[in-house]
């Protein structure tokens, strides 16, 4: 007999998550002894892998339940009709892979897709509609993840999804926030409002969305084992419904998708290791860049304006890097050894005045326009055999393209916006790039998505988040922060700044940066703009080196984190407010609280 510990949860919709876990969690964080954790950035999510979990499922396969999870309750930051990065390390032998499931361009896209009879950018002709839909690669990444790591039925980790998807649940402040963003996007598109409009209206807090269509597409893929969604009937519907809407998909597009194995980048910060996503996501590449240049300067003992300083240089100069770069490497050369190496790190840190800012326009010039999604999401899972998971999905824009093609409750991204559509011209986040982001087909378009493992003698963290252009310096400040030995629930809570390269600003935070330090970075040249609102949505799993586990969700976002462990070790984070009994003596206890085979270049079929 084992028992799991809650505390007190008040949630719309709270009979649906009972139903998936037969009870809530809670907080924002959770620490355990040992057992497995995970944070997600919904409830619902974080429920469907702790059921996989206690059902016998490792963490592959929570991932393949908290991705099916989160396309249904966030349909604004990922889903079936997107893609994204999984960073995977397999306990048993330690084999360390990213599986690349980043959308392709279709093989009818050209260069001037988006442009008007002057080479200018049509507004929102990447953004919204079918025509800004890349090929989607989450559904092939299911099926692998299950095939290739997970022990259990892809049904079975399917299961919790198809079940939210057929009861409903109630949506909430943040879902409403987002469709009012995406609202004509939506009207657009006759199914697309049919099933997350209400009355072709923004729907009010507590309405229970039902997407029976996407069960039953779910379903298909489910029994298919993948291959419905690119050579069945769901396939040629998606194709049918996009080149009705405009689009210019074909069914040899969806046949010919693979998800890649790639291997994952690698660096070090000074007795810390990374492991991290490799392109087509610039995610990793620039981090350890920056912490590369870092390493040259003692944060510890700098005061808050100087270690802001070096950091913002420090992110500077690396994303002017990832603009002139990086992209997709089946189509382009990328000069990785240099940008990873040392010694340009040293020659960048010398370049870096202490005392005063770089004008970024005094660096060589970038010469065309990319992007990088902001609506995405991120999950972290860390499981009894050593197995971990740090994956982070998108599809782009709030809804992605707010497209659904009929008869499949498919959700279509518009990733096609994250190509340079233009020289010199900035996509919607203002990232810059070069000919290496290029449209071109069958190309994979770059991202900042940037999954991460850090190992050292703090322990091991799995970290990430979403937000666009901004994830890679947050995944910096949250790598910085576990250096210094801070909790797994005050790194996600931490205040955040950013620079990109161009524009040629501070992004703050609100509240981020005492006064005096802000003062003080004016005086050294930085220009600051304080946003309106928070960023990110960061994701965070800990094992320290006595075997304790923490699990911390942003709190700036909705998620839960939850820690199972072993009854026989006690948990941490106060009484137990509820109990309830498992069906077997082997099974592990859960404390919750809340708010791979073969090489790199092995490919997967559908």
């Amino acid at each position: 007999m084992t028992r799991i510990r809650y505390r007190g949860l008040r949630i719309a919709g709270a009979l649906v998550l009972c139903a998936l876990l037969g009870a809530l969690p809670a907080a924002a964080r959770a620490t355990g002894q040992g057992g497995f954790a995970l944070a997600t950035a919904h409830p619902l999510a974080t429920a469907a892998g702790e059921e996989i979990l206690r059902a016998g499922g490792n963490a592959f396969d929570a991932a393949v339940a908290v991705t099916a999870a989160l396309a249904v309750v966030e349909p604004y930051s990922s889903g079936l009709g997107g893609g994204g990065f999984y960073l995977l390390h397999r306990g048993a032998d330690g084999h360390e892979v990213m599986l690349d499931a980043r959308e392709r361009a279709p093989l009818a896209a050209h260069r001037g897709m988006y442009l008007d009879a002057e080479g200018r950018v049509i507004p929102g002709k990447s953004l919204d509609g079918p025509l800004a839909a890349g090929i989607p690669g989450i559904p092939a990444a299911l099926a692998w993840l299950a095939q290739h790591y997970g022990r259990l039925p892809l049904a079975r980790s399917l299961a919790p999804a198809m079940r939210l998807a057929r009861e409903g649940f109630a949506v909430d402040e943040h879902y409403r926030r987002m469709a009012r963003w995406r609202l004509e996007a939506l009207r657009a598109s006759a199914d697309a409002a049919r099933i997350f409009l209400d009355d072709d209206r923004v729907p009010e807090a507590g309405w229970i969305l039902r997407q029976p269509e996407l069960a039953r597409t779910l379903q298909r893929i489910a029994e298919s084992r993948g291959r419905d969604f690119y050579t069945g009937a769901t396939g040629r519907a998606l194709v049918a419904g996009v080149r009705e809407g405009g689009g210019i998909w074909s069914t040899r597009d969806l046949a010919e998708y693979r998800v890649v194995e790639r291997e994952p980048v690698r660096g070090r910060y000074r007795d810390l290791s990374i492991v991290s996503a490799a392109p087509p996501s610039s995610g990793g590449v620039v981090l350890i860049e920056m912490l590369n240049v870092l390493e040259h300067f003692d944060l510890e003992h700098a005061d808050p304006a100087t270690r802001a300083h070096v950091v913002i240089e420090a992110m500077r100069r690396a994303y002017r890097d990832r603009a002139q770069y990086l992209g997709d490497p089946d189509f382009v050369s990328m000069p990785l050894d240099r940008l990873l190496s040392r010694d340009y790190a040293r020659q960048l840190a010398e370049g870096i005045d202490p005392k005063r800012a770089t004008p970024s326009d005094s660096l060589p010039p970038v010469t065309a326009g990319q992007g990088a999604g902001r609506h995405t999401t991120h999950f972290s899972i860390l499981d009894a055999e050593g197995n971990r998971v740090a994956a982070t999905l998108s599809i782009n824009y709030p809804f992605g393209s707010g497209f659904v093609a009929p008869g499949t409750g498919v959700l279509l991204n518009d990733e096609m916006d994250d190509f340079a559509a233009s020289p010199g011209t900035p996509n919607v986040y203002g990232l810059v790039g070069a000919e290496a982001n290029s449209i071109a087909p069958g190309k994979r378009m770059l991202s900042s998505m940037t999954p991460t493992f850090l190992e050292g003698p703090r322990g091991l963290a799995l970290i990430g988040t979403p937000g666009g252009s901004r994830i890679i310096t947050m995944v910096l400040l949250g790598t910085l922060d576990f250096a210094a030995g801070r909790s797994a629930a005050d790194i996600v809570a931490a205040p955040r700044f950013h620079h990109q390269y161009l524009p040629d600003e501070v992004q703050l935070e609100p509240g981020a940066l005492d006064e005096t330090t802000r003062a003080r970075l004016r005086a050294m040249g930085h220009r600051l703009r304080e946003q309106s609102r928070p960023w990110g949505n960061m994701q965070l799993v800990v094992r320290r080196p006595d075997g304790r586990l923490e699990a911390a969700s942003d709190p700036r976002g909705l998620g839960r984190s939850a820690v199972v462990q072993p009854l026989a070790q006690p948990a941490a984070g106060g009484r137990s407010q509820s109990a309830a009994p498992m069906p077997s003596s082997n099974s592990p206890s859960s404390t919750s609280s809340g708010p791979m085979p073969v090489p790199s270049s092995a490919s997967a079929q559908p």
